[in-house]
């Protein structure tokens, strides 16, 4: 007896189909009363542990298979099966095989989904994947674990069902129960969703410089440092970023979601991933951890920024290893992680924001508390972040305390949605600029060629350019950053031409490129 039963497993960013064959002989029980059986195909730790959990859940569903000796498959064999997605398939494949399940529609059926000991289906990663690769195949109908059915259901032109527990599913394809597929009105919920942002720039005060910088980076998707005393509003600010951002458009949601999906952290009852992603991971984060792999790939936290915002606080006290880590996904907006057992390639293109303190102490140039620190001491702690890295970071902003009374005696800030305006207006036409030049979206990713096509100056802007370079003593990487983000203010202003007024405000958004700030940059 032979029957094969349709599943995947998730490899990098995308679905591969699984052939789970079976193939039976009649056989005694083992001592134990299970009936033996055989697995090859490359299957991880977790796809041979199903042995244990779908015996147990065929008999607390009251499902009690003949005496057989059961050899399974995982095609195809050159593979490696991850995961225990492949608990439900392989019960329905032996159910089948006992003649216990009659539906001969099995072979434009996908399942998958992991099964607890009482007969319950548990919740798998990559959910969303799996059902974009069954519809690509042509599959009818894909049954997932209830908690993912809603991930699942945003991929049209297929029927995705979720199922609570192998009882149902087996009534269900016997034709005894039905259950009916899931209904995702995708763009109604999308819509509703991105309107929500808890965090909103009107509840900063003061540090209006700072708060016009953010716009600039947002607007040309330009790599933000904010170096600061403590409590001089830097996390607060760079929390309320995504709130200014252009709002996610659904290809973007659904390549975000897809990332969330294979991690399992996509947040409950969620189809799609509304707004642009906000990682913040703490300072002792491994390079694993921060830019994706182990043992079984996992996205690192660059990934899951992809699309939005990744913010490092206490940039300094990060690893070099882990910092050194960035630069190139900083540069592709693509990480690719070899491994002995695998290679995947993941997409990481985020908006890095970074803050961190001048010095040890945290007071290098504040006007109200006074530094301990020596030269040494701070050239030591600025060195921890490398030049090719700084090279990177387009804004360098130095953000001071506000004063208590002009706390007190501020009004109510420019609300984010009046911001996130302009940027969109901005990003509006840099989209149509780019066009016509692949894997170039925003003023940040312009390379030599563009910034000559594009960023060029007028004579007033030329001459006041090479007067400020000379005057304030700055590095020749600084020139292309200012061009770029000189292009920015231009758009935001609707400007055709990069003008004196759009080179001086760039210009002040490289502090750390003075020649006297802490006489080290």
């Amino acid at each position: 007896m032979f029957t094969q039963i349709h599943s995947a497993v998730v490899n990098g960013l995308k679905a591969l189909r699984v052939m789970v064959e079976i193939n039976a002989s009649p056989a005694k029980h083992d001592a134990l009363g299970e009936t033996p059986f055989f697995m090859v195909g490359l299957p991880d730790n977790a796809v041979k542990e199903s042995r244990q959990r779908v015996q147990s859940a065929l008999i607390n569903s009251s499902l009690r298979l003949p005496r057989l000796n059961i050899t399974i498959n995982f095609a195809p064999a050159d593979i490696r099966k991850v995961g225990s997605g492949f608990d439900l398939p392989l019960a329905i494949a032996m159910l089948t095989v006992c003649d216990l399940i009659k539906c001969p529609t099995l072979e434009r059926m996908m399942f998958v989904g992991e099964l607890g000991l009482d007969g319950s289906v548990r919740a798998v990663r990559g959910a969303l994947p799996i059902a974009i690769e069954a519809r690509s195949l042509g599959y009818d109908t894909l049954f997932v674990p209830r908690e993912n059915e809603r991930e699942a259901g945003v991929v049209n032109q297929l029927k995705v069902i979720g199922v609570s527990t192998l009882s149902e599913l087996v009534d269900h394809l016997n034709g005894q129960s039905l259950l009916q597929p899931v209904e995702v009105n995708t763009r109604e919920e999308f819509y509703q969703a991105q309107s929500d942002y808890p965090l909103d720039f009107a509840e900063v005060k003061g540090q209006e410089r700072a708060k016009r910088a953010f716009e600039v980076a947002a607007a040309g998707g330009h790599n933000l440092l904010l170096i600061g005393s403590p409590g001089c509003g830097k996390s607060m600010m760079a929390k309320r970023i995504p709130g200014i951002l252009p709002q996610l458009t659904l290809s973007e949601s659904l390549e975000t979601t897809q990332i969330y999906s294979i991690a399992g952290q996509l947040p409950e009852n969620t189809s799609l991933i509304a707004r642009r992603p906000f990682r913040s991971p703490h300072h002792t984060i491994s390079d694993v951890a921060l830019i994706g792999g182990g043992v079984n790939l996992q996205p690192g936290e660059i990934s899951l920024a992809h699309n939005g915002v990744l913010f490092l606080d206490e940039l300094p006290e990060f690893s070099r290893s882990a910092l050194e880590t960035l630069r190139q996904p900083l540069e592709d907006r693509v990480i690719n992680i070899n491994r002995a057992k695998y290679s995947a390639n993941l997409p990481c293109s985020f908006m890095l924001v970074a803050a961190m303190n001048p010095c040890p102490c945290g007071y290098y140039n504040d006007p109200t508390h006074k530094c301990s620190c020596n030269q040494g001491m701070i050239q030591r702690y600025m060195s921890k972040i490398s030049g090719p890295l700084m090279d990177r970071i387009d804004l360098q902003i130095e953000v001071t305390p506000v004063p208590l009374e002009e706390l007190q005696r501020s009004p109510k800030g420019e609300s984010s949605s009046a911001i996130r305006e302009r940027v969109a207006k901005a990003r509006a036409v840099q989209t149509e600029r780019f066009a016509n030049l692949p894997g170039i979206h925003c003023n940040a990713q312009m390379g030599a060629r563009e910034i000559e096509r594009f960023a060029q100056p007028d004579a007033a802007g030329r001459e006041a350019l090479a007067m400020t370079m000379k005057k304030m003593d700055l590095s020749a990487r600084a020139y292309e950053r200012i061009l770029k983000m000189a292009r920015t203010i231009a758009d935001l202003a609707g400007q055709e031409e990069v003008g004196f007024d759009a080179i001086s405000e760039a210009v002040g958004y490289r502090n750390l490129d003075r020649s006297d700030w802490g006489e080290t940059f």
